[in-house]
């Protein structure tokens, strides 16, 4: 059973026990974040990748893994899912600074891997626009420039960001319209809706998005159901593009399809300003 089985098995049971804490934080921020802390993972960065470290709103010092391509036609915030930590995302840097040849930087929520502190919704969202902040001043483009990535609950982050702030465009792979919504199609007769905290309501913030979209999911995906991609795409504003994978799942590899899509939906942004 994979960990975002258990993100969603545990939601439903905190309905039915009610707000549980657990090693000190409450047992629904347990179970929606399930950070791995270093010095859990390969830590070993590959030639071409720096450390980047910076601090979020509230101080707390942040970590992420930066690359940086030669003349690169874009710049890319990537917002990781909601289990382990950069060190597992080492394939996203080399498909966008070595396949796409953008610039990018992985970064970590409070709370995973070198990142201080402890996760929550209000906690990542800051963290979110904390690693922007720096990405702009590191690669001396607009905050407003950057293209915002975001897999599965990342796509809860960069929905928010680019929502509030705006961005040059906007990628989501696997991603949901909120999370009381992926739990509640797990377990229908259960009030999830009513009791989760942690909302990450992309639904109710992607009518707010006006830029160029790329969303992509697998139509076999049983971690978070293809439907809720669906219906989230259908609320984003033009212009915007939906890869539908067959037969794919949550975890897969990027499939060709999407590749093909990404590389021309960055050839196809609009200019820097």
């Amino acid at each position: 059973m994979s960990r975002a089985t258990v993100l969603v098995i545990g939601v439903a049971l905190l309905s039915v026990v009610g707000c549980t804490w657990l090693g000190g934080r409450p047992l629904e921020d347990s179970v929606v974040f399930q950070p791995r802390t270093y010095p859990n993972g390969d830590w070993t960065a590959e030639p071409g990748i720096e450390d980047a470290w910076f601090e979020s709103a509230d101080g707390t010092r942040l970590h992420g893994w930066f690359a940086e391509a030669r003349a690169p036609r874009a710049v890319v915030l990537y917002a990781h899912g909601n289990a382990g930590n950069v060190s597992d995302w080492r394939f996203a840097l080399q498909l966008f600074r070595d396949r796409l040849n953008t610039s990018v930087l992985v970064f970590d929520y409070r709370g995973y891997g070198r990142s201080e502190g402890t996760p929550s919704e209000a906690g990542v969202l800051t963290d979110a626009r904390a690693a922007r902040r720096w990405l702009a001043a590191r690669t001396n483009v607009r905050e407003q420039d950057i293209v915002l990535v975001g897999r599965s609950l990342g796509g809860g982050v960069a929905v928010d960001l680019a929502a509030k702030d705006g961005a040059r465009g906007l990628i989501l792979e696997s991603t949901f319209t909120s999370l009381p919504d992926t739990a509640a199609s797990y377990f229908p007769l259960l009030p999830v809706r009513g009791l989760m905290r942690t909302r990450l309501d992309s639904l109710a913030k992607i009518p707010n998005y006006h830029g160029p979209l790329l969303q992509t999911h697998g139509d076999a995906d049983r971690i978070v159901p293809y439907a809720l991609g669906r219906k989230l795409f259908n609320a984003a504003n033009e212009p915007k593009l939906f890869v539908s994978v067959p037969g794919g799942g949550h975890n897969g590899p990027p499939s060709r399809e999407y590749l093909t899509a990404l590389d021309q939906f960055l050839g196809s942004l609009p200019a820097q300003n």
